[in-house]
């Protein structure tokens, strides 16, 4: 797992990305790792559904980082975990700016054997310790989340909510 002054001392201090207007509301983001995408506005907006829009990303960055978090938790405690997927929602403020006011987070882990108890705590270190987008998200959301445990090799594609774990 991450020791924050190891981990803090193994990055680069900056984070740069760029982001280049196409046309309409589609821009081209690139990430200083590398890594480029489309992003564009909602058809209402004058967007042309090309990408995601900004606030879906920003969700499923969120979405990555404690799942991230969780997936290195689990390796680091031994357990055989097989696959995790989060799912979020979000409810934003009717005004502008319209943050995130509420954030739900569905996690989904598979794995043949895993203790419950780990699972929980990984989920709840990477939301109150680790993830850093859920801990800014924090300062305007509430963040709830569930979870449910797969005793298999996958999550099914699709799980259902309050299904049996």
């Amino acid at each position: 797992m991450r020791d924050n002054a190891t981990f803090a001392g193994t990055i680069e201090e900056t984070m740069k990305v760029r982001t280049k207007w196409v046309d309409g509301v589609s821009f081209v983001g690139e990430s200083g790792s590398g890594h480029a995408m489309v992003i564009d506005g909602a058809p209402d907006d004058g967007g042309r559904n090309l990408g995601m829009r900004p606030m879906e990303l920003v969700l499923l960055g969120a979405a990555a980082c404690t799942a991230f978090d969780v997936v290195l938790i689990l390796r680091k405690a031994r357990q055989p975990v097989a696959d995790c997927t989060v799912e979020a929602e979000a409810d934003r403020a009717d005004t502008i700016p319209r943050v995130f006011t509420r954030i739900h987070f569905r996690y989904s882990v598979a794995g043949r054997g895993l203790d419950r108890g780990h699972v929980e705590r990984a989920v709840k270190l990477s939301k109150d310790k680790y993830c850093s987008a859920t801990q800014m998200l924090g300062k305007t959301a509430e963040i709830t989340y569930e979870i449910a445990i797969i005793d298999g090799d996958r999550v099914p594609l699709a799980v259902e909510k309050g299904a049996p774990a």
